[in-house]
């Protein structure tokens, strides 16, 4: 064969190495190159919070219509599923809000709203905080109620990574590193565990080693806070009867139907029951009382039952997709303060989400923590919204989203969010090293002053320089002229 008929071959030979590879090739390059796009993260926030939106809507009518019914007060089926679409419709809103404000606004008023979620904390503990599931954690306005630990998470989180962000030159030192932020985050825990909510002291706990991780702590702090977590909550665990029989119902590993493990051995069977494919929607025996709260904290329990396999995989990527896209935002944003914020709000709701599944599947003792926006609503659904709608917000200051943005218009959803362009990221000036020592000083010291040349510096100049020896004359002249005349004066 000669060499003309081997180039001649070569391109049909690609063609079939290509049509061979086509399915997997051609989606890879088509996703690598979309998420190459400069508002790829922003777009995937918006799609992974809108269709966990939808599962929660959906399981949530699934697994309240049974619950609702009464007709002794004559509530219908829909009762919880309308109250639930109120608080998604609320928190639509806090998500647009979370969207567009500033963040820099946001960090400035970080702080007031940490001073003001104490100050709810150590309110909800007298007579005008109500008790709920045996935790005098809620305000109750009217038919509304309202969690502050929810609150005082996200505030944790946004000023404490404005105190790590100043303290970032010398976090290396442990005094600084831990304080303040260590210290108001343990006032924090007290004022929780004084309700008392262990699930959202855990979750606390999280948003502290999430700012501690990303700030850049050194590792073996780590694991002086891990020892302490975990003798705090056994402490916790003893002390309270209720939580002990949890714990002894999970060590033991005993399939107790009585109180203590009724809730997590029925969620073992309705995951059970679904097999792979599920029962169907609306088909489930958990919504007959079978198994309570399903819609609070046990609603991955009736997805299981319902859509079987198939539906927590979906899930469970939904929650992946959601730790991937968080931390693809923290690590191509420059504002350090962006940086930590988005890694620990990702942490944050990936953990809960955790912890939820973990102990509807047995993996971990109940502590009654939701599931991210697929629970029934409320004020976790309300902050998680918020939490959702500051990462969009972050997404949009990625450098390249900056740039595109400012340049080529706000797009599709920025003209229907009326959202407005984001502000490039400026380094704050760097000090010079004296500064903090004398460097006042060195400021207001005057500049000093340059030496007049001499009449013969002068001469020398201008024959080096011909175009200059005009007004280098015309200056010694009158340099000399001068002198004159002050020698003269100082003769009389």
């Amino acid at each position: 064969m000669t060499a003309v008929e081997e180039r001649k071959r070569e391109p049909a030979q690609r063609k079939r190495r290509e049509r061979k590879e086509s399915p997997f090739v051609a989606f890879r390059t088509a996703l690598t190159a979309w998420l190459s796009r400069p508002l790829a993260s922003f777009h995937l926030v918006l799609a992974l919070t809108g269709v966990l939106t939808v599962i929660g809507i959906v399981m949530v009518l699934s697994a309240s219509s049974v619950a609702s019914y009464n007709p002794k007060t004559g509530t219908g089926v829909y009762a919880q599923f309308s109250k639930h679409l109120m608080f998604v419709a609320i928190g639509a809103v806090v998500f647009w809000i979370g969207l567009r404000v500033p963040l820099e606004r946001v960090r400035r008023l970080s702080a007031t709203a940490t001073v003001v979620c104490l100050g709810l904390l150590v309110l909800v503990l007298t007579p005008l905080g109500s008790e709920v599931n045996g935790s005098q954690g809620w305000f109750r306005l009217g038919g509304f109620a309202f969690q502050p630990v929810e609150a005082a998470k996200v505030a944790l989180a946004f000023w404490g990574a404005h105190i790590l962000v100043i303290k970032y030159n010398i976090i290396n030192q442990w005094r600084h590193l831990l304080v303040p932020v260590v210290p108001i985050a343990l006032l924090m825990f007290a004022l929780v565990m004084m309700q008392p909510d262990l699930g959202g002291t855990i979750t606390l706990a999280v948003v502290l080693m999430a700012l501690l991780w990303f700030a850049g702590a050194p590792k073996r702090l780590f694991g002086v806070i891990l020892a302490g977590g975990l003798a705090g909550i056994l402490v916790l665990a003893i002390i309270a009867p209720y939580r002990l029989a949890r714990v002894m119902s999970f060590v033991s590993g005993d399939p107790d139907t009585s109180a203590d493990g009724f809730q997590a051995n029925q969620a073992k069977l309705a995951l059970a029951d679904g097999g792979f494919l599920g029962k169907g929607l609306g088909q489930g025996q958990s919504n007959w009382g079978y198994l309570p709260n399903v819609q609070n904290d046990f609603i991955f329990a009736l997805i299981g039952e319902e859509l079987g396999f198939i539906g927590c995989a979906v899930v469970l990527g939904l929650f992946a997709g959601v730790a991937v896209v968080g931390l693809r935002i923290a690590t191509r944003n420059l504002d350090p303060w962006i940086r930590i914020v988005a890694g620990t709000l990702t942490v944050f709701l990936v953990a809960q989400a955790g912890i939820n599944i973990g102990y509807v599947v047995g993996l971990l003792p109940v502590t009654g923590v939701t599931l991210p926006l697929i629970s029934y609503g409320g004020t976790s659904l309300v902050i998680t919204m918020l939490i959702m709608g500051i990462l969009a917000n972050a997404a949009r200051h990625e450098p390249e989203a900056v740039a595109a943005l400012r340049s080529q218009g706000p797009g599709k959803f920025g003209r229907l969010l009326r959202l407005p362009a984001p502000e490039p990221y400026r380094p704050p000036a760097k000090r010079k090293g004296g500064a903090a020592r004398g460097g006042a000083a060195k400021a207001a010291r005057p500049a000093p002053r340059t030496a007049r040349p001499s009449p013969a510096q002068e001469r020398r100049r201008s024959v080096r320089e011909p175009g200059r020896r005009t007004a280098a004359r015309t200056a010694v002249n009158r340099g000399t002229a001068k002198r004159g005349t002050a020698n003269r004066r100082g003769h009389r």
